[in-house]
């Protein structure tokens, strides 16, 4: 999820209006309370504002805390009242996670768990504080990427197929010539409501006539992103033979054990994007790219610093319950370890070249 902007003078101008408005004495000032945020000295980031039990929560606790609210939330706590629920809300939550770790419950496997992921992705954001954004990427470095990636920048032409299909070769070859000989979309839609198996039975719930027995849009044949679920592949190449819209395949296709008379109803010619459209979706795969490769990093450093062992033999005994080995079956979320997303969640340009 994308932060919203952080209004620095705003809130910068909320905490010194905290500071100047506790008319209760100061606690005492711990000696360390980490690094100044927001605008505040070091002197008032270490203002303690209160103590629960040996807890101490200073005046960056609360500034923190303030920073990662959405900049809407954060207006609510312009007044000295609403700042002090705030403060109380931080109290509470103190209060709950001392009780849980006096029972114990910060060593429940579950929250262990809850708390190495947390750290992993406070490791991960930290280790990508140095990157550049975006908009920084040198233009030599989006060039390169244009220039060495070409086929997700152009889209080959795309074609829309209809067709009538019927189960027998003899039927199939005589609406084949009827289908030839008619010449508007309307005469096509006729045959393919009295002749073909995939015709709706109620003629009112279907697409207009010229549009009768849409199977989908393909690309050329070969192309991987071109393939469509309900368009077997010889009527797709069948498509890529017609010459102009409208027209029909000078064969009958068979394919699945059923006929297709193939109508060619629309095209799209192929195009290349250039590279001012394509940039930004580059700038946003390159820093992906950039983050993915210092994940890797990180973790092959770790790996070499902390020894890892495996124990293969152990791990060959594992023997998962029956339902989840059922095809389509899918563990439990919280049996699975989230990753941690892109920063925008953008898409690549390969996902991108195609809208």
């Amino acid at each position: 999820m994308i932060r919203a902007p952080v209004r620095r003078p705003l809130l910068a101008l909320s905490l010194a209006a905290l500071v100047a408005g506790c008319d209760e004495p100061a606690l005492q000032v711990p000696s360390d309370a980490g690094p100044p945020v927001l605008g505040l000295t070091a002197e008032q980031s270490a203002r303690v504002l209160a103590k629960v039990g040996d807890r101490i929560i200073t005046l960056a606790d609360f500034a923190r805390t303030l920073e990662r609210m959405d900049q809407f939330d954060r207006l609510r706590y312009q007044t000295k009242e609403r700042r002090r629920e705030l403060l109380s809300e931080i109290i509470d939550a103190e209060l709950l996670a001392l009780e849980a770790r006096r029972r114990g419950l910060d060593k429940d496997p579950a929250v262990e768990d809850a708390i190495r992921q947390i750290l992993r992705e406070a490791m991960v954001a930290q280790a990508r504080a140095g990157l550049p954004a975006p908009a920084d990427i040198p233009v030599s470095q989006v060039r390169a990427y244009y220039e060495a990636n070409a086929d997700k920048f152009t889209e080959p032409e795309r074609r829309r197929v209809a067709a009538i299909v019927v189960g027998d070769r003899s039927l199939g070859e005589r609406v084949l010539k009827e289908a030839q000989a008619v010449g508007s979309g309307a005469a096509w839609g006729e045959l393919f409501f009295k002749h073909s198996l995939t015709a709706p039975k109620d003629r009112s719930a279907g697409a207009p006539l010229d549009l009768a027995g849409e199977l989908g849009i393909v690309g050329p044949p070969g192309d991987a992103r071109g393939a469509h679920p309900h368009v077997p592949e010889p009527v797709r190449a069948a498509a890529f033979l017609i010459g102009s819209v409208g027209a029909v395949s000078d064969e009958l296709v068979e394919a699945d054990g059923r006929f297709y008379i193939v109508r060619l109803s629309g095209l799209t010619a192929g195009h290349r994007r250039e590279l001012a459209e394509a940039e930004r979706s580059i700038r946003v795969a390159l820093l992906q790219q950039k983050m993915q490769d210092q994940e890797r990093a990180l973790e092959e450093e770790l790996r070499k610093k902390f020894p890892v062992e495996l124990n293969d033999a152990a791990l060959a005994t594992v023997k998962l319950p029956e339902q989840l080995m059922a095809p389509g079956s899918a563990p439990p979320a919280d049996t699975a370890k989230p990753r941690t997303p892109p920063a925008g969640g953008a898409a690549a340009p390969a996902s991108d070249a195609g809208q």
